[in-house]
């Protein structure tokens, strides 16, 4: 039995892969910041919270992640920890970067300390690229990320680079474009546009007020996501893959789609508010996968329309079981 360590075990896809990895038989053990404080909210949704051993960790400090990893010896880490907004990067910039850039830091340090064969996966993000115009990225596009966020991904990119090149550590990371769930904190734009339409279906007046719905992204099925990081885990030799749908749709096709869900024309019920103009926002950005389909053969199952729809099924699910 293969034991997984999943560091941010609480967030959608550390949830999503702790579940993945626990039905194909690995033993799992998760952390948080504080274990005994946090609710494990999406563990408890998917019915896994008593299925995994939890520990506290704080990736910013090195002592924290050093004693976890010599109590638990595990044969795979999956990094999926620190600050994971990109609107909220820039009002707390250095918590991002430390929790990101020091946190990868720590843990590519404590493996190496530690002298075991580890593998070890780090979560990158597509924000690194920021601005791919109508090319979509691929893993040898200059990396220009344009909020805390971007800088912090870029950052532990050269880390994972570094350390694998220099102590051969086998170390990789995946580059994930947009990836959505029903565990997506309602904080990201996505759930929140998904929560008005749901409501608004359901009988209330609200109006659902947004930024910028001319941005275009690369929404993909984070469930979809979570099976390519295990397939990039598995590989004979460490890499740096991007994974995305390859194609990219506006925030106002998403919200067209959303309401139309519903018969509703979604200009009746949304207004535009400049105040959330995030300062240095990304017209587009879309990834090219082709390099990981080659490699390992994985392909997205799901698109920005299958997305919406599987979100707006469980949104109304959990709405029709409240009343």
């Amino acid at each position: 039995m293969k034991k997984a360590l999943i560091i941010g075990i609480s967030g959608q896809d550390g949830a999503l892969l702790a579940a993945s990895l626990l039905s194909k038989g690995y033993d799992v053990v998760g952390t948080s910041r504080d274990a005994d404080f946090n609710d494990f909210k999406n563990l408890k949704t998917l019915g896994i919270k008593y299925h995994v051993d939890l520990q506290s960790l704080a990736i910013n400090d090195f002592r924290s992640v050093i004693q976890v990893l010599k109590k638990v010896v595990p044969d795979e880490v999956y990094n999926l920890a620190g600050q994971t907004s990109v609107g909220l990067s820039f009002d707390q910039p250095v918590e991002t970067i430390e929790s990101i850039a020091i946190g990868t830091l720590n843990i590519l340090e404590a493996i190496r300390f530690i002298d075991k064969p580890v593998r070890f996966y780090n979560a990158g993000s597509g924000e690194v690229f920021g601005d791919t115009s109508n090319k979509p990225a691929d893993e040898k596009m200059p990396y220009r990320p344009r909020s805390p966020y971007g800088i912090a991904k870029a950052t532990a990119l050269y880390e994972v680079v570094n350390y694998r090149e220099s102590y051969g550590l086998w170390c990789c990371s995946g580059i994930l474009f947009n990836h959505e769930s029903p565990l997506r904190p309602k904080r990201f734009v996505t759930r929140k546009i998904i929560s008005s339409v749901c409501r608004i279906a359901s009988g209330s007046n609200e109006k659902l007020t947004l930024g910028n719905i001319d941005v275009e992204r690369d929404w993909g099925w984070a469930q979809d996501y979570v099976e390519a990081i295990w397939q990039i885990m598995q590989a004979d030799q460490p890499d740096d893959f991007i994974i995305a749908t390859g194609q990219k749709s506006s925030l106002r096709d998403f919200l067209s789609t959303a309401f139309s869900c519903f018969d509703l024309d979604w200009r009746e019920h949304v207004v535009i508010d400049q105040k959330l103009y995030r300062p240095s926002d990304i017209a587009k950005s879309f990834g090219n996968p082709s390099k990981v389909a080659g490699t390992i053969g994985w392909k997205a199952k799901h698109f920005m329309k299958d997305v919406v729809r599987l979100l707006v099924e469980s949104e109304m699910t959990s709405i029709n079981t409240k009343m």
